[in-house]
């Protein structure tokens, strides 16, 4: 069994044709078929079942593919992070989620580059989520994020807490109430605009349709949310905004979902429902839009920074730095944390 035969046979069961596989592997269609029957042979199973068309893989096929897939992912990424071990780029390469650009970012950005002259940046706009795979990759060496992940090859710091504001039409009835309450924005239409969903095991699960006015602690959340998980009747809220919501016991009256942050800021503009956005964004579309402050405390938007845990990029200490100078100078409270390399 060698790496080629392995690749061979993630190939044809992706796709499930054998011209397919020839042309992606670059190898003529006779050479793949002998490299799929010789590893039939050194395991002395059938992988693939040849009779049906699309091709189908065997019990033991589907087996072999979902572990083999996983440990040829874990090598691809080994590769990448050897290679960069051995050679570290002067290039730093920065993934971000849009929220994080319009907040303090390009100002860190700016100061790193005044600490560090001799720097290269890339900024690459991609998801929370999305960026974990392109840190194993090697197309980001560090993500800013708004969601901690459980990955063995990852380590992430949390820098803050950025709190939630209310973006409601100016023609909105509470467009002018300073202090607005979840309860009172329940009857509107909630426009959620999150890509990424938190993962089951943070959220709160919560009876579907039921809504009340009482604040919970987080104490009480919890064990609503232990207890409620054993009925056949609740269920698990991953978006991020209904589950700011559902900390409070309230389900909004009626919901939209668009692609990004930016239609959603537009159909409020348009006077088609409200949102809650982090308060790094209430400079934008303010002809159009008011962003008022929620009288809840803990509803807020982390901010990670992830890397990978056995290859921390040489430039990271000093985005840190300009990151921490940013946060003193503008008056915000954070965590000083560093990376550290595990390798």
């Amino acid at each position: 069994m060698d790496l080629k035969q392995l690749n061979a046979f993630i190939a044809v069961a992706d796709l499930r044709s054998f011209s397919a596989a020839a042309t992606k592997t670059g190898l003529s269609q006779p050479s793949l078929s002998r490299l799929l029957k010789q590893l039939e042979t050194d395991m002395g199973v059938v992988l693939i079942d040849r009779y049906h068309r699309p091709l189908h893989l065997t019990e033991a096929g589907s087996f072999f593919y979902d572990k083999i897939s996983t440990i040829l992912t874990e090598i691809d990424t080994v590769t990448s992070m050897t290679q960069r071990l051995s050679a570290p780029s002067s290039v730093l390469n920065i993934g971000f989620v849009p929220s994080v650009l319009y907040g303090l970012l390009p100002e860190i950005i700016a100061t790193l580059k005044q600490f560090s002259p001799d720097i290269d940046v890339n900024l690459k706009d991609i998801s929370s989520y999305q960026q974990i795979d392109a840190l194993k990759s090697g197309e980001i060496d560090i993500g800013f994020g708004r969601f901690a992940h459980q990955d063995p090859w990852i380590q992430q710091i949390l820098l803050r807490h950025e709190r939630y504001v209310v973006a409601l039409p100016k023609s909105h009835p509470l467009a002018n109430v300073r202090k607005q309450r979840l309860i009172d924005l329940a009857n509107n239409r909630l426009i959620l605009y999150h890509q990424t969903h938190l993962p089951v095991s943070s959220t709160v699960t919560t009876e579907t349709g039921t809504q009340s006015s009482d604040k919970l602690s987080t104490n009480r959340v919890n064990r609503a949310a232990t207890h409620e998980a054993s009925s056949s009747a609740s269920e698990p809220i991953t978006e991020p905004l209904l589950h700011l919501f559902a900390q409070y016991g309230i389900s909004p009256f009626m919901t939209t979902t668009v692609s990004d942050l930016q239609v959603a800021l537009g159909l409020v503009a348009a006077g088609e429902g409200i949102t809650l956005v982090p308060a790094s964004l209430q400079t934008v579309r303010t002809e159009q839009i008011s962003y008022q402050r929620l009288v809840h405390e803990n509803v807020t938007s982390p901010i990670y920074l992830h890397t990978l845990k056995d290859f921390v990029h040489p430039k990271i200490p000093d985005l840190l730095t300009a990151i921490y100078h940013v946060y003193e100078q503008r008056g915000i409270t954070y965590r000083q944390q560093n990376f550290v390399s595990q390798a």
